[in-house]
């Protein structure tokens, strides 16, 4: 793939404020973004270091600069602070990027802008978040949460061009947080491929014997942070019902993932005498397994108001395995109820009841799973292919 008119490789510089060894949404897009582009480009990723958690960035085939960071209190997440690490910056300053992309509007996402605006090169904004509500349930003020937001979107306002996950995240950055313009939209993607009907057999079997699950059992799932913004307990009360209201339905609930609320839900779980149903199967690194949890679930259960654009409904998608969010969601914005997947009020009451209606219907449940895979369903290789396109493009303009 040929990018500026005289063959001269982009160098392309990519900013975010978290990176591995943590594990979230936004990591795994900056590093499948790296990953491709560094196919036909110089990539060069600026991210946090973390105290007392090292990490072998050789194994990337792109080059990564990590900068000083400080923990959080309370939070999963450290804040980089590049003007207090003279090697960063010395090391940034080093590079001669063709383009910027910054996934975070934070210190380290400033500071690939205003490397940017120095060397007058494009700059592109991927928003990722909702930060307004971020700000809100930290600060229980709707007035400071909403300075505290504009101060980002003036962050993103002074981007070259924004793109959105998706086309909820678009609105609400145009309508509710008055960025400038309408967002493009750039969705978010997953490598993982469709399994086929041979290997769909034995993941089964390897996670029936693993959690010890009867064939005939249904599945639900979880994959994400084990955190409470992400209403995982919800999960727990919504099953408790179902098991009240169908005593018949024989089901298995598996939480993927890890993170600072895992022994409050591992209470939960045992206050609402569900452990039975309910298995906490822990960080799964290993793709291929990974996989082999979305093809055996019948269901995946992300009733999340927190996430944006969530890469699990992808990977779930992938499996032709169907999620319920809940309506009016910004991460729901990619779903039509009943069509390419379901939809409900946000109370236990309804989300019990759309679990069993969905499993008493099952012609609507095939026509659904099939709809999750052809509407849901985007590989990282194509996605990627539009956005170097599009790199190449603003590079071009600006020379």
């Amino acid at each position: 793939m040929k990018s500026l008119q005289n063959n001269k490789k982009l160098t392309i510089g990519i900013f975010n404020d978290s990176f591995y060894p943590m594990i979230d949404g936004v990591v795994s897009v900056v590093n499948n973004y790296a990953k491709r582009l560094s196919k036909y480009a110089n990539v060069i990723v600026f991210v946090p270091s973390y105290f007392n958690k090292e990490f072998d960035d050789s194994i990337f085939s792109y080059k990564v600069v990590r900068c000083y960071s400080i923990k959080v209190p309370f939070l999963d997440y450290s804040l980089p602070i590049p003007k207090l690490d003279r090697k960063f910056k010395k090391l940034l300053n080093k590079y001669k990027l063709d383009i910027v992309h910054i996934h975070s509007p934070f210190t380290l996402g400033i500071a690939g802008l205003k490397y940017a605006k120095k060397l007058n090169i494009p700059c592109i904004g991927t928003m990722h978040t909702q930060f307004k509500r971020d700000f809100q349930r930290a600060v229980k003020s709707k007035y400071i949460s909403t300075k505290l937001n504009n101060k980002l979107i003036k962050v993103f306002n002074k981007c070259d061009e924004c793109w959105a996950v998706n086309k909820g995240v678009a609105k609400l950055y145009f309508e509710d947080y008055k960025y400038k313009t309408m967002p493009r939209i750039m969705n978010n993607a997953t490598e993982m491929e469709p399994i086929d009907a041979k290997d769909k057999k034995l993941a089964d079997k390897y996670i029936n014997k693993k959690h010890h699950i009867k064939s005939k059992e249904k599945v639900f799932l979880f994959v994400g942070r084990i955190n409470k913004l992400k209403n995982i307990l919800f999960i727990v009360d919504a099953l408790k019902a179902v098991k009240y209201k169908n005593p018949k339905l024989k089901f298995k609930m598996l939480y993927v993932g890890s993170g600072q609320d895992e022994q409050k839900l591992k209470n939960y779980i045992k206050e609402k005498k569900m452990g039975k149903e309910i298995i906490m199967c822990g960080r799964i690194s290993d793709r291929d397994e990974l996989k082999a949890y979305y093809s055996r679930a019948d269901l995946f259960l992300f009733p999340s108001a927190y996430d944006a654009s969530s890469i699990v409904q992808i990977e779930a998608a992938s499996q032709s395995t169907p999620s319920l969010l809940l309506k009016d969601t910004v991460t729901a914005s990619t779903v039509t109820d009943n069509v390419n997947g379901f939809l409900s009020e946000p109370t236990i009451g309804a989300y019990s009841d759309k679990i069993i209606e969905i499993l008493n219907d099952e012609s609507l449940y095939n026509k659904v799973s099939k709809n999750a895979y052809i509407d849901l369903y985007k590989n990282w290789d194509d996605v990627i292919d539009n956005v170097y396109k599009l790199y190449t493009k603003m590079a071009i303009k600006n020379k």
